[in-house]
This record gives structure tokens, C-alpha cells and sequence, in this order.
């Protein structure tokens, strides 16, 4: 709710994000009566809800199976209930997964945290939080001969993605009697004599304010917005990726934090950022509110990328897309121009998601065959038509000479189905090992894509136990405390699928608890 700008809090949490409003609600559940609690957003109400509201609000949990997550979801009526194939995930799946997809960089004792109360956090959220869980049909299931066979360790969501998300937990928020304050762009943090918080500086209309109070969260996003530090910090290149979300995550709270003697962690290199396979027709600086996560073009793993040059660049199906999304992004960044062409088609066309490839979201190219295909493209930026050609051709030849030495292996998109490009008789340079479906049917489709940068993954050292700020030498700014995408050390270069959110929820719950311990001790 809107509220005027007092100038004593017992807590401030900077950000109206996902990990923001957890952070948020935990610590206003946490003490009775509840602290003051005060959420500043230097964008405007109508952008409230940062990075969270562009999602598809996937929450990677471990669980045992159907037993444990058919109580919290709504979406499942008594007849499907036994037409449902999903197999546990095991707190030992999803450790192995984040240690997998990070080539082991991911801090253990980070880690170790979000996966043990996974299951935990997504239980609260709906409890206390009043978020409808639904299994994920839509993007982590797949219908095969008559059965929803759910992949990829990922299968909780909310209906309406992240706008259901976030409407979710404002509203809870306000329930509890947080105030949030929006166009109030957080400046300074404000220390003692002995290092310990006791205020922030805020600017609101052209002018700065100082607030007084015990503890500050921050949870003000990545630097994803800031091309200027994409640059810096990640190298050149990334000045030109489309920012998939909030323009208003720009990194000055990590700045700030720096500033204090926060120790940054993490990865910063040109590999430090989730970033997709993103509509090269959208908006460069920010994401659209009405459609979202829509820009969004994973189909890949049922066609092929293709660069400007006429080339593959990535192995579509080196694994489910859960583990390969968030860094094709990159794989496409690093493409003459920047650019590449996702190709399927007759047969591969149908597994495409609709809310992610329909005629009203996204510019396709259509062709009768491949030569036409090649030609049309040619004007949208393809140097090489007869590459391109060859290339499609190459790979046919590969699946063909596959599936007459193994005709045993078929389709199977939810699991890894080995159905490759590489036998004893043909072997492709670039393997695509799974889902290697001939490109052979026409009508043939194209959908241009570029880099969409979700979120930076070189961020602060938190102490995961209350999420307090890490100094460089190893110790705790006291009140100061930190949750979601500004946590650094969790990812490295790649991440499973849904584990963002749900770490923003593990730790802006451990946040606002510790934050209330703050306001206890005086």
C-alpha cells in the first residue's frame, strides 16, 4: 500500500521483488506485535515487483514425488491425478544438479541451504504467503501416450507466471502491515561510530531524505540493467544484450555495499549472468509488462540455432533445456551480430509452446524449402544462404545414418533420449546428442532470437545462516543483510531452472528473521 515517508522503521528492505516481499513477510510474521517494516522501490508502482513479475514463477523444490506436492497445488482434479508421471527429486538430485551445471563452482554451503529448505519455503509461501501453487503443464511436462510425464526436476508454478507471483505476495504483504514507498531510490547506507546500521539515505523527488532504523535488506537486483557494468565487469559485448526484465536493476546497491567494504563474490566474468534465447524483435531495455516471460523462445531442443554465418554454434541437445537456458543466451551473444535462427520443421513445429511462439508474439519466417528458407532470411541479416543450406543438410544426413543404425531409440522430449547425430557411419563435428529429429518436412519455420539478460551472478558474500552482509575481512556489517539476485556465489555460468526463486525465498526468509533479531537486541 502507498504510505507517506516517516523517518523512523525498524527495518527497510530495498526492493519490491520476490526475494524483497519474502523478506518482507517473514519478518513481518516473525515478531509479535510485528516490527515497523518499510519496502522502497525507486521505480514506480506500476514496475513494482522487480525481476519476479517477468517469470515464469518456476520454484525448483526437492520432494519425494506426487505425495508431497499434490497438497499444494490447485490444478489437479481427481481424474489425472493417476495419468501423472513424476519422480522424486531428491535434496541429493538437486545438489547434484546445481553442482553439474556450475562445473562445481557453486558455494557449497550456499547451496546446501537453498536445497535443504527447498521444500520448506515453498510450503511457507503458500501458507503465509498465499501463493496457489499449480503443476507446471505447460513448460515442464510433456504428454506421452496418454500420460503427463514431468522433466527436468522442475514442476511447481503459479497460474499467470510472475504477474500471479507477484500480486500473490503484495498482497500478503499488505495484509501484514508492511508499508512500501515506490519512486524512492535507496542512496546511502548510514553506520555508526561502530559499523553498524542505524539509517539509509533515500532520494524522492529530486530530493534526499534520511531515514533512521535498525536493519536494512537489500534486495535491489543484479547490475543486468546497466550496460555500462555488464561491460566493466563482465567484458565487451554484453553492452548489447536486451535487458528481459526490470530497466531499474542497475546495480547501485551492490555499488553501495562495495563502498562499506562488502566483499564481492562470485562470477563476474563474461559467463556471470542467466541470459535465454530471447525475441530479437523486442524491446532492448527493458522487459514488456503485459507480456513478460513471452520473448522467451526455448524450443530449441526440437530444432536447430543457426548463426548469421550459416552455422550451428551450441549442441541443442546436450541436456533438458532446464540446464542449458540460462547460458544459450551467451552461446548466441558471441554470434556474428549477435543474433542466430531457431529452425524446425513440420514435426518439430508441434512441440512448440504456444505462449512463447504464437502468431501474435513472434515475427516467423516461413518457407516451402530450405533454399527458400536460406533466401528469405538472407535479408534479415543471414550473410551465407548456401551454409546455411548445407549445414541443415549435413545434420540430416547425420540423424538419417543414426536411426538406420539404431532404429531402436525414439523421439522422448521429456527424458534424454540419446536419439543423436552421431553413429559409426557419420559423425557431426558439433553432435546435436538428443532429439535429433530430421529437418526434412516442410512448411519450414524460422524465429530470429538474440541475448536476453535475466539476471548477473557475481554479487555479495552473505552469511547464509541470517543473510548478513560479509565484509572483506570476514565480518558481519551488522543490520546489514542481503537476499535474491544481489547473493553472489550460488551460480557460476550456468544454473538449473527455477533455483533463483526459490533462493530468493530461503534466504529473504532467513533475512527477515535476522532483521527482526536486529531490531530485538536494540
Amino acid at each position: 500500500m502507498a504510505t507517506s515517508l516517516a523517518e523512523d522503521w525498524d527495518i527497510i528492505i530495498i526492493g519490491t521483488g520476490a526475494a524483497a516481499l519474502s523478506t518482507a513477510l517473514s519478518a513481518a510474521t516473525s515478531s509479535t506485535p510485528s516490527p515497523r517494516i518499510l519496502l522502497i522501490d525507486k521505480a514506480p508502482s506500476t514496475w513494482a515487483g522487480g525481476n519476479g513479475y517477468f517469470t515464469a514463477a518456476a520454484y525448483r523444490t526437492a520432494h519425494n514425488g506426487l505425495s508431497d506436492l499434490l497438497p499444494l497445488v490447485s490444478n489437479v482434479p481427481e481424474d489425472l491425478k493417476g495419468k501423472i508421471d513424476l519422480d522424486p527429486y531428491t535434496e541429493a538430485d538437486f545438489l547434484g544438479d546445481l553442482e553439474r551445471v556450475t562445473g562445481g563452482r557453486s558455494d557449497k554451503t550456499l547451496g546446501g541451504y537453498l536445497v535443504r529448505e527447498s521444500l520448506e519455503t515453498v510450503k511457507w509461501l503458500k501458507e503465509i504467503g498465499g501463493v496457489e501453487w499449480w503443476l507446471s503443464f505447460r513448460r515442464q511436462a510433456y504428454e506421452v501416450d496418454g500420460r503427463w510425464r514431468f522433466w527436468g526436476g522442475l514442476c511447481l508454478t503459479v497460474e499467470e507466471g510472475g504477474k500471479g507471483l507477484i500480486k500473490a505476495l503484495l498482497k500478503a504483504v499488505e495484509k501484514v502491515g508492511c508499508s512500501i514507498v515506490y519512486e524512492t531510490e535507496a542512496r546511502r547506507v548510514v553506520l555508526d561510530g561502530e559499523g553498524k546500521v542505524e539509517g539509509l539515505v533515500v532520494q524522492q523527488g529530486g530530493s534526499e531524505r534520511s531515514l533512521r532504523c535498525k536493519a536494512v535488506v537489500m534486495c535491489a537486483g543484479g547490475f543486468e540493467a546497466n550496460s555500462k557494468l555488464r561491460g566493466e565487469w563482465m567484458g565487451k559485448g554484453w553492452e548489447l544484450a536486451h535487458t528481459r526484465g526490470t530497466p531499474y536493476n542497475t546495480g547501485d546497491m551492490l555499488l553501495e555495499a562495495i563502498r562499506l567494504g562488502a566483499e564481492r563474490v562470485g562470477d563476474f566474468s563474461p559467463t556471470g549472468c542467466h541470459s535465454v534465447a530471447w525475441d530479437a524483435d523486442s524491446p532492448a531495455d527493458g522487459g514488456d509488462r503485459e507480456k513478460t516471460n513471452e520473448f522467451t523462445k526455448s524450443g530449441y531442443p526440437l530444432g536447430l540455432m543457426l548463426n548469421s554465418e550459416g552455422r550451428r554454434f551450441a549442441d541443442e541437445g546436450v541436456d533438458l533445456r532446464n540446464y542449458t537456458y540460462a547460458k544459450f543466451g551467451r552461446a548466441i551473444l558471441e554470434q556474428p551480430d549477435g543474433v542466430a535462427w531457431q529452425v524446425w520443421d513440420r514435426e518439430g513445429q508441434e512441440w512448440l509452446r504456444k505462449e512463447e511462439y504464437r502468431d501474435e508474439i513472434v515475427r516467423k519466417t516461413w518457407a516451402g524449402s530450405l533454399e527458400e528458407l536460406a533466401g528469405k532470411l538472407e535479408g534479415d541479416g543471414l550473410r551465407d544462404k548456401k551454409e546455411f543450406v548445407r549445414t541443415i543438410g549435413e545434420y540430416n544426413e547425420a540423424v538419417r545414418a543414426f536411426g538406420e543404425e539404431r532404429p531402436d531409440v525414439k523421439l522422448n522430449p521429456a527424458i534424454r533420449d540419446g536419439l543423436s547425430t552421431q553413429s559409426s557411419s557419420k559423425k557431426l563435428e558439433l553432435a546435436k546428442s538428443n532429439w535429433a529429429i530430421p529437418i526434412t518436412q516442410p512448411p519450414f519455420l524460422a524465429v530470429k532470437v538474440t541475448s536476453g539478460i535475466t539476471f548477473t551472478f557475481g554479487g555479495l558474500k552473505i552469511n547464509p545462516e541470517n543473510a548478513a552482509v560479509v565484509r572483506e575481512d570476514g565480518s558481519e556489517i551488522e543490520g546489514l543483510y542481503c537476499a535474491g539476485e544481489m547473493v553472489g556465489g550460488l551460480f557460476w555460468g550456468n544454473y538449473p531452472g527455477g533455483s533463483g526463486l526459490t533462493a530468493g525465498g530461503v534466504f529473504g526468509r532467513r533475512a527477515g528473521q535476522a532483521a527482526v533479531e536486529r531490531v530485538r537486541r536494540g
